[in-house]
């Protein structure tokens, strides 16, 4: 079974391990696979991603599509707060998100977000100790390759521990 954490740490430094992570991630989430993401780099505390200037990202207008570029927002997010967070233990779930857009996209456009231990630290694991859930707000910039501010994504994630997670109604 695929184990993106550990792939993640592999991806940091190995290019066959950055690819077996992308191979792996387009078939573990199938909704992205149209899109073509694919993670450049990554490191400790940041990810950096990419959406190809390809028809399936394109609007009516040959400009990459605005869903396209929220998508990519959102994973690009996530995918980083899954790497600090233990999935096993920690439920993360998209609950809102909203998107600024700038500038029409007409080439590939990336991606990156950066999340500090410190600021996990005060605004995930500390109001956890007392709260069931938090939601946290996590700003992402998406640039073209000529660095044109294409859009600004604000994703907004709910994350509680699994044993507070309830599934069914009372």
């Amino acid at each position: 079974m695929l184990n993106p954490k550990a792939l993640i740490e592999k991806a940091k430094t190995s290019k066959f391990y950055l690819r077996a992570l992308n191979f792996g991630l387009s078939r573990l989430i199938p909704f992205n696979r149209p899109h073509g993401i694919k993670i450049l780099k990554v490191e400790d505390n940041q990810i950096k991603t990419i959406l190809p200037f390809r028809g399936n990202n394109l609007n009516h207008i040959r400009g990459l599509h605005a869903c396209a570029l929220a998508t990519i927002s959102e994973f690009t997010t996530g995918l980083l707060l899954l790497n600090k967070l233990d999935p096993n233990v920690y439920r993360i779930i998209l609950q809102h998100l909203e998107m600024d857009y700038h500038y029409q996209g007409k080439t590939d456009a990336t991606a990156t977000y950066e999340l500090s231990d410190e600021w996990l630290q005060e605004h995930v694991l500390q109001p956890l100790q007392i709260q069931d859930s938090i939601v946290i707000e996590c700003q992402v910039k998406v640039h073209d390759i000529e660095n044109n501010h294409l859009a600004t994504g604000k994703i907004h994630w709910q994350i509680k521990f699994w044993n507070k997670v309830k599934t069914k109604l009372n």
